[in-house]
Order: structure tokens, then C-alpha cells, then sequence
């Protein structure tokens, strides 16, 4: 590749250093966090907030390193308090983020929800990412399976899923290609590193994701 392909290629995959590993990673993978007003530490989900913002990787461990080292301070550059159960947070506004990415995905036609409608897609090859609910049934889950060079979320519960889809419960579900389903396959990956349990067990497939 030229350098200037090179070149296109970091700005469009812009990298940041890890406030607890000093790891450099794509921002995609990270957690941005921003000083409040009151100098509390507040976690920017979207990367939006104005001010400096230092990152975290999105992984629980490296999240409660930062609280228990006391880096915010360091990385900010300001004295701040950090709020209690801060990790918890972060994951409930990256569900809420995840939840909303596939309820637009759902609006917009890229997603659909239920046995039958799932497997219909994915023989029609037109699922790319296959979604199931992490309690639900191993039986019924292994009867489906990851698109060929797809991808496979399963970190998320019946009644998370079913918040996405404005049903009580949903078990499965699919997302067609397209930059929508690429978003949502991005922040669920960052919410599976902020989950304490391990994402895709009961799959055969879970560690395609």
C-alpha cells in the first residue's frame, strides 16, 4: 500500500493510548471519558462532550484499574471525583446505546426478530449478523447458525433484546449488511468487554464475534 493510502487508512482508524494499560488502540475499542462541571468524571459514550478527554480501554478490568489507580486525575489533568460504581454505569450506557442502535436498525428494515424470520434471512443469505439472547435455550440456539464470514452477538439478554424490538422477550435476531449493522456489531463489542461474564457461551459459534 502507498503511504498515502497508509496515511488515509490511521486517520479514518485514528488510535488513543489506554489511561490503564498505556496501550495504543483504535478509538473504536475505547471509552472516552470528560471532566464535568463539577470536576466529576463523566463517560462519554458518543465521544462528543467538548473539553479534554482521556480513554479507557472498554474492559472492565482496565476500567476499575483506572478508578482503583486513581488515573483520572492524571489523564485529565484536573483533580475530579470519580462516581461510585462508575464501571456500571459505563456498561448501562453502552447497553442503552447498543439497544437503540438495533432499534433503529429494526425501523429501518436491517433487523427482524423471531425463529422463523431469522433463519429465513439467514437461508436467503441476506443476516450478516445473527443475534441471540445469552439465556436463551442452547438447544434452539445451536439450530441456528452465524452467517458464512459474518458476525455473531450473544452478550445480550431475552429482555434486552426485547427492549430493541418493543416486545417483552426476543431470543433471536438478525441484521441485514449495511453501516447501520456494522455500529451496532462495534458497540456491542464494547459492551462485552465491559460485561463481567463472558459473552457467547451456549454458542458453538460465540467466539466469531
Amino acid at each position: 500500500m502507498s503511504r498515502g493510502g497508509a496515511e488515509k487508512d490511521r486517520e479514518a482508524d485514528p488510535q488513543r493510548k489506554c489511561l490503564a494499560t498505556g496501550e495504543a488502540q483504535p478509538k473504536a475499542g475505547l471509552i472516552r471519558f470528560v471532566a464535568g462541571p463539577e470536576g466529576q468524571v463523566v463517560p462519554d459514550i458518543l465521544g462528543r462532550l467538548p473539553g479534554r478527554g482521556t480513554y479507557v480501554a472498554a474492559d472492565r478490568a482496565a476500567l476499575d484499574k483506572a478508578v482503583a489507580k486513581k488515573l483520572f486525575a492524571r489523564g485529565l489533568k484536573q483533580p475530579v471525583t470519580v462516581p461510585e460504581a462508575l464501571a456500571d454505569e459505563v456498561e448501562r450506557q453502552m447497553l442503552r446505546r447498543v439497544i437503540d442502535l438495533i432499534s433503529l436498525a429494526r425501523k429501518s428494515g436491517a433487523a427482524v426478530a423471531g425463529y422463523e424470520k431469522v433463519k429465513d434471512w439467514l437461508d436467503r443469505e441476506t443476516a450478516r449478523v445473527l443475534i441471540q439472547a445469552t439465556d436463551g435455550s442452547g438447544r434452539g440456539k445451536s439450530k441456528l447458525s452465524t452467517p458464512y464470514g459474518g458476525r455473531y452477538i450473544g452478550w445480550l439478554t431475552a429482555d434486552e433484546l426485547g427492549m430493541a424490538f418493543g416486545r417483552q422477550t426476543v431470543i433471536h435476531a438478525a441484521l441485514a449488511s449495511g453501516g447501520l449493522s456494522q455500529r451496532v456489531v462495534e458497540e456491542a463489542q464494547r459492551l462485552r468487554g465491559l460485561r463481567e461474564t463472558e459473552g457467547g457461551k451456549g454458542h458453538p459459534e460465540g467466539n466469531r464475534a
